[in-house]
């Protein structure tokens, strides 16, 4: 006789923001998850009737973590909208590339050491049984003692070097988080070179440590968890827009790839956004971000999340370091394929394997290789006299859009302009992909696909759950987008 029994997570630390898992056991068996995020903001609604201007500085507000993301990704979409694009200088395009890379670099390593390792290293060896790091789930930890140390000391190291991170984004952003640096038509600030020596210095401290601690505690971890290169496939489809442009194209390439086979192009117009499971209304289902809707309907009897449920011709995607590994693989890209040969070969797996939680931390691991690598091609390519803006006119009517790569994943801004003023505003988040409810079509999200069929030893102790979710560094800053309760019951806010 299968006895049923419903586990809930709410809310799961050590992530960003406000999630809560639901997840239904059977025999020890993870048979289905429900995904959902709890909290409204409202940022698309904050901004209409607004300048478009204010949007690279608003936007950043959704999250405290990868707010240069959101200002790439708006600065990219007023560029469009403004009918700019190609005469960005590419100084500019350097500096955005340079700023937002430093932000990448410093959320990666926040996401390993400070919120996912602890899956797996044990702290409290070393500090006993004491806050930050208790209470929490009993992991199976299965470091020597050695190793485990080492990475704690790692743990402190890392809180130094995203210090240091962050320093280097303000030599050309002025300030993190929240930087001042990335507008529409360019930047602000011009590279001199007191600058870029100051910059060149702490770029190559924080290279050292991403080659030589930061990915080594990584193959660490993968030696003595290697079974979760098995667990956590999710969907197995992968998108990318692409990112970090620059005049010799992406660094990141977009495309769209199911299991890592060939790769089709992406076309922005694919996307949809269903709102069945969602507290939104439902006449703004199934639309493109460029007419989309945010319309909330907080009693929804069919809802469970105040995320929306994005979809690619109808399909459930995942986004990520991974995705953009997968699909940079599948379009035979060199330089991916031999930064993963080394782990492919170590572990004696196949790309597929890398569809999984220990996958993800290794290609999260990989891209900051890859970033910061390039940080040194792009702050050599600055010119000290060239340019840093164009100037621009903002339309009395006019659309736009902007799709860039965030640390989490694929991030789009869209935007219409009507009488000079902000009319409609949509951002679609990486992970309102991967932390999405069930679609129209009673399809789950990413990370709920990920989590169905797990085997899970302790129902009162799930740590494979979260696990698998903390491997998506889901933002749930990002994904739930000001609230006035002024004192009523959830069905009665008033949204501001």
């Amino acid at each position: 006789m299968h006895k049923y029994k419903y586990t809930t997570i709410d809310p799961i630390t050590r992530i960003e923001g406000h999630l809560g898992i639901e997840v239904l056991i059977d025999n020890g068996i993870a048979k289905e998850a429900h995904a959902s995020g709890t909290l409204f903001r409202g940022f698309e609604i904050i901004l209409q009737g607004r300048d478009p201007r204010d949007a690279s500085r608003l936007t950043q507000r959704v999250c405290g973590v990868c707010p240069t993301a959101h200002a790439t990704a708006s600065a990219l979409c007023l560029d469009d909208a403004f009918g700019i694009t190609d005469k960005i200088p590419e100084n500019a395009n350097f500096i955005r590339s340079l700023i937002f890379g430093c932000n990448l670099l410093q959320s990666h390593i926040l996401h390993f050491y400070h919120l996912a390792a602890l899956d797996y290293v044990d702290a409290t060896k070393a500090t006993g049984e004491i806050h930050p790091f208790t209470p929490r789930y009993q992991g199976d930890y299965r470091l020597s003692e050695d190793i485990n140390n080492q990475a704690l000391k790692h743990y402190i190291m890392a809180l130094d070097i995203r210090r240091k991170v962050h320093e280097m984004l303000t030599i050309f952003g002025g300030k993190m988080p929240h930087n001042v640096g990335i507008i529409a038509g360019g930047v602000t600030e011009r590279p001199t070179e007191d600058k870029i020596a100051n910059f060149l210095a702490r770029l190559k401290e924080i290279i050292d440590f991403i080659d030589n601690i930061y990915i080594a505690d990584v193959l660490a971890v993968a030696r003595a968890y290697g079974d979760y290169f098995q667990i956590g496939k999710g969907c197995g489809n992968f998108l990318a827009y692409g990112g970090f442009a620059t005049a010799g194209g992406k660094l990141f390439k977009s495309g769209i790839t199911s299991d890592g086979q060939k790769a089709d192009s992406f076309k922005q117009q694919n996307i949809t956004e269903d709102v069945k499971h969602s507290w939104y209304r439902d006449e703004s289902s199934g639309k493109n971000p460029k007419q989309g809707e945010t319309k909330t309907h907080p009693e929804k009897e069919t809802g469970y999340s105040f995320i929306k449920a994005p979809r690619y011709e109808g399909r459930v995607y995942e986004l990520g370091p991974l995705a953009r590994t997968v699909v940079s693989f599948a379009q035979d890209d060199g330089k991916t394929k031999k930064m993963l040969q080394p782990i492919l070969s170590e572990f004696k797996v196949g790309v597929e394997s890398l569809f999984s939680v220990l996958g993800r931390h290794a290609a999260r691991a990989l891209e900051c290789k890859l970033i910061s690598e390039n940080m040194l091609q792009w702050l050599n390519g600055l010119e000290p006299d060239g340019p840093i803006s164009c100037e621009y006119e903002i339309p009395q009517e006019a659309q736009g859009s902007g799709l860039s790569e965030a640390p989490r994943g694929s991030l789009g801004h869209w935007i219409s302009i009507k009488d000079k003023k902000i009319q409609r505003y949509q951002i679609i988040t990486p992970t309102a992909w991967n932390g999405s409810p069930k679609d129209d079509k009673d399809q789950s999200g990413p990370i709920e696909q990920a989590i169905i069929g797990t085997k899970i030893k302790d129902e009162k102790n799930p740590f494979e759950v979260v696990r698998i979710i903390r491997s998506f560094d889901p933002c749930l800053a990002c994904a739930v987008h000001l609230i006035n309760a002024k004192g009523k019951r959830l069905g009665e806010f008033e949204v501001v």
